[in-house]
């Protein structure tokens, strides 16, 4: 059962699941269990996908109830009008707000995409991020006698593929559970110290406008299963500090990374 987070006559939200497929993939054939099937039967009616999220990862996610709403609600995604934010634990201490302007190559399957051009120019990606909080664990590492992990929150201003978990592996602060661009090392420390076997990346916070009535419509996921490793850390855990700083959050003033 998915739960969900916001649904009304032409929209739903759901929190997706870490681990979970939005829909079915030929990449992917001896996965069963999906969020579009799964929310449809759930619901007792079809969907129809606006955006997606990456399957390592959690949070809100947004369907639209028929396909003209869905192309209403592409427009405004294709037109930078909506806000996402997202929040992700990363090794090392981050120290500074700021803007990460770092052009990304498009990342291309080698076999649903064996048919795109491969010498495409790189992309604009943009990423606003804030250092919230940080621990340092007791625990050996590698060279160094201690381990270090900050906890960010993370503003996508494009909307490329991976581009979150690329951004902060350029800014060598990888995100941890992250098997592609992060480091082996720092996610066997979370899954044998902390029982943490999933990317610590959660879409927290998304914000438009309805495309049917015009209300402003913000939605956020609970802290779910991270909220014990949060305490464990002496993080923040409360959702209403989260919903202050997001709605505190401003992009006027930020520097370049």
């Amino acid at each position: 059962m998915l739960q969900i987070l916001y649904q009304d006559e032409f929209l739903v939200a759901i929190d997706k699941p870490a681990g979970m497929l939005v829909h079915r993939s030929f990449l992917d054939r001896h996965e069963t269990v999906f969020v579009m099937q799964t929310l449809r039967n759930q619901i007792g009616q079809h969907v129809f996908p606006v955006h997606r999220l990456d399957r390592p990862t959690s949070g809100v996610l947004l369907f639209a109830l028929s396909a003209d709403v869905a192309r209403l609600l592409t427009e405004q995604l294709t037109e930078q009008h909506w806000r996402k934010f997202y929040l992700a634990v990363c090794r090392g201490f981050v120290k500074h707000s700021g803007i990460l302007d770092y052009p990304l190559k498009e990342q291309l399957d080698k076999i649903a995409d064996k048919q795109a051009s491969q010498d495409k120019d790189k992309q604009e990606a943009i990423t606003a991020l804030w250092p919230l909080a940080q621990v340092e664990l007791p625990i050996a590492i590698g060279k160094y006698p201690v381990a270090r992990y900050s906890l960010v929150a993370l503003q996508p201003l494009t909307g490329r593929k991976h581009q979150l978990r690329r951004h902060l592996s350029h800014l060598r602060h990888p995100i941890v559970g992250d098997t592609t661009h992060g480091e082996g090392k720092h996610n066997r420390l979370f899954a044998e110290h902390f029982n943490s076997h999933r990317l610590l990346l959660i879409a927290k916070r998304l914000e438009f406008t309805h495309p049917v009535t015009g209300a402003s419509v913000v939605i956020e996921a609970p802290m779910g299963e991270v909220k014990e490793l949060f305490k464990a850390f002496n993080w923040p855990t409360e959702e209403r500090w989260y919903s202050n700083f997001f709605q505190r959050s401003d992009l006027a003033g930020l520097p370049s990374l």
